[in-house]
């Protein structure tokens, strides 16, 4: 039998591989009729009454004897199911030496379980030069487990230009790890072929990921990572929970961050690239790629066009993709509609959905409804469920059953879980209990539980052992443990390291860490001079804002130093006002200096309180200014009340003075 070449009816099946180029080639079926029937026409949007009146000339035809409508008429019957009717037609085509046919006979023969005759016709047809019979083929020898023989027939078909052949083939390498397959993924991919857009992307965003990591490195090195990032939940996340990679951050100074610079540049090209296979898989109907593309656009700050693709995977049932449409709803304000998405998605199993109606309800104060959502995410596998049962049952002070859910969360491996567990163990003067706990969670990468675990040692009086636990801590961005590693390093005269650490934790927001950076700095100012007649008035140092930070954040002692600062300026409004902060939260240096200034401005009757509240909480220069007020005054015995307070208080020049003071006093009551 002698096989023709390509007949005109073949040119209908480039538009049908355009039209199912969506389609899973990884289904059970190895010769899907969809995917392989040649000759059928293209399928897309034909009139119907177009269709009749083809079939019924092909049928003309082929009762006529004509082998090209044979094997049309056989194609357009099989993809209808009538596969008694195709048969014969098919049979009669094939014999006449039509490939197509004999393609589309192993297609029928498959379809009603003769898998090796099939496999035959298909090896006839794909020896003729069929690419759909040498893809089919291809995946009957991967089904018997015949790799070898699947990957030559496979290759053939995807070296042909069969966007199916190419996928398969792409699938088999990737199934063995071959770096080849990238390349047959992008060969569908570019003839349209949406799940192999959509795996390339997810390559390609791994790959991307990957390169954010390394490049995030130096960072984690120097101990600035900044606060570790908070789940919001709407991350897109694949069917093996990876989440789209974030773009990365490379290191802060010198040669490590020019790399990582071009590295994030090389990270942003990669991941736009797969932004494009996505939008292409999207545009085709992918669910999955919509809802991975508008992940990467939600990243961007392109929160409108994100939206539009999470509504798009939505609409068709990806509850990941509605539970990331409520997040943004949120966060755009509309809690309402987000609320509607949220409860779309839990009901199609989607636990981090359940979990965000949880805390919707709880914040609203409706806890029965919070506990019934978040033990709804616990059911659909989401083990924050339990940990917010925690959280819930922690915060109505129900200490027993939010012990039982941390157990459950922590055994289940949630780090977070824990450490709630442990702090709630140590609350309970179960320091034993509680340290395998704290180990537990910062082994699996918790920054609290290493702080933690660092005061836990503290307590012991283990410094070597906290310290440890504190730098690992710092490393990973928390700004309390990077302040106690500073306060260590200073403790230990290694200023240079102490102030890298001081700064990480002052940039984070500790007024301690600002605080102590600020009097680093300051110590190695030169005493400042008397300033010149006619010079204009210095800028602020370095330190000087750190001072002024703070004194912001509410540090009392800072706040007094930056008055001080202000005062030696002749900025006496400026002083007056950091003290009077100072003094009104407690601090008695504050309160000195407040009366001080009140003083110089004649204001003594102000003054005397402010240097009461002073001597009151301790300060002996305060007391011994409210003996001498006392004694102009000629008040002589609360003078010398005031003065036994300062000798009390000191300190020794203090005393020394309130001493003599007391004595002349006395001296003058008893003369």
């Amino acid at each position: 039998m002698e096989f023709m070449g390509d007949r005109a009816t073949l040119l209908e099946t480039g538009r049908f591989v355009q039209r199912h180029a969506g389609k899973v080639a990884d289904a059970t079926s190895p010769a899907d009729a969809v995917d392989n029937v040649e000759g059928a026409g293209s399928g897309a949007s034909v009139d119907p009454v177009e269709t009749a009146g083809a079939e019924a000339r092909h049928r003309r035809a082929a009762d006529g004897g004509d082998t090209a409508s044979m094997s049309v008429l056989g194609a357009l019957l099989l993809r209808r199911g009538d596969l008694d009717g195709a048969e014969p037609y098919l049979r009669a085509a094939t014999a006449e030496g039509d490939r197509a046919a004999a393609n589309n006979l192993g297609v029928l023969l498959h379809q009603r379980g003769y898998a090796d005759e099939a496999a035959g016709w298909w090896r006839i047809a794909a020896v003729a030069g069929s690419a759909a019979a040498a893809h089919a083929l291809g995946r009957h020898f991967r089904e018997r487990g015949d790799e070898p023989a699947a990957e030559y027939w496979l290759r053939q078909s995807a070296e042909q230009g069969h966007a199916l052949g190419a996928y398969a083939l792409a699938d088999l390498l990737e199934h063995r790890s071959d770096v080849g397959a990238e390349r047959w993924l992008r060969a569908a991919a570019e003839q349209g072929h949406r799940e192999a857009a959509y795996r390339l992307a997810r390559a390609l965003e791994r790959q991307a990921a990957q390169e954010a990591r390394a490049g995030g490195a130096v960072g984690l090195v120097m101990g600035c990572a900044g606060s570790p990032a908070r789940d919001g939940g709407s991350a897109a996340r694949d069917a093996d929970g990876a989440a789209p990679g974030p773009v990365g951050k490379g290191g802060e100074d010198g040669e490590s961050g020019e790399s990582a610079e071009l590295g994030d540049r090389a990270e942003l090209s990669v991941l736009d690239e797969a932004a494009q296979w996505y939008r292409q898989a999207a545009a085709r109907g992918h669910r999955r790629a919509a809802l991975h593309l508008g992940a990467i656009l939600e990243k961007r700050g392109e929160l409108k066009e994100a939206g539009r693709w999470y509504l798009t995977s939505a609409k068709d049932g990806e509850a990941r993709a509605a539970c990331a449409l409520g997040f943004l709803l949120r966060d755009a304000g509309d809690e309402e509609s987000a609320a509607v998405w949220w409860l779309r998605a839990a009901q199609d199993g989607d636990g981090n959905a359940a979990n965000a109606l949880g805390a919707l309800h709880a914040a609203r104060g409706e806890q029965q409804t919070a506990e019934r959502w978040y033990r709804a995410a616990m059911d659909a596998g989401d083990v924050n469920g339990a940990y917010n049962l925690g959280l819930l049952c922690a915060a109505q002070d129900r200490t027993p059953q939010a012990e039982q859910w941390y157990r459950r969360a922590a055994y289940a491996g949630h780090r977070e879980a824990a450490n709630a567990l442990a702090v709630l163990l140590l609350q309970a003067g179960d320091a034993t209990g509680a340290e395998p706990w704290f180990s537990k969670a910062a082994e699996a990468g918790s920054v609290d539980a290493a702080f933690n675990l660092g005061i836990l040692h503290v307590g012991r009086d283990d410094d070597r052992t906290a310290l440890t636990w504190y730098e690992r801590a710092a490393a990973a961005g928390h700004t309390e443990a990077a302040l106690q590693v500073g306060i260590a390093l200073l403790r230990d005269g290694d200023e240079q390291a102490a102030e890298r650490h001081l700064r990480c934790a002052a940039g984070g927001g500790s007024a301690e860490a600002a605080f102590r950076l600020a009097t680093v700095l300051d110590s190695r100012q030169p005493p400042p001079g008397p300033p010149a007649l006619g010079e204009p008035m210095a800028e602020k140092s370095e330190c000087e804002e750190w001072y002024e930070r703070a004194a912001e954040l509410g540090h009392r002692r800072a706040q007094v130093r930056v008055g001080m600062l202000a005062a030696a300026r002749g900025d006496m409004a400026d002083a007056a006002r950091w003290y009077r902060e100072a003094a009104e939260a407690g601090s008695r240096n504050g309160a000195f200096n407040l009366g001080l200034l009140l003083a110089r401005e004649g204001n003594e009757r102000e003054a005397a309180l402010w240097w009461s509240r002073a001597a009151r909480a301790g300060h002996g220069r305060a007391a011994l200014r409210l003996a001498l007020l006392a004694a102009r005054r000629g008040e002589l015995t609360e003078g010398q009340r005031w003065c036994a307070r300062a000798v009390e208080l000191g300190p020794a020049e203090v005393a020394e003075r309130a001493a003599r003071l007391r004595e002349a006093l006395h001296q003058e009551l008893t003369a």
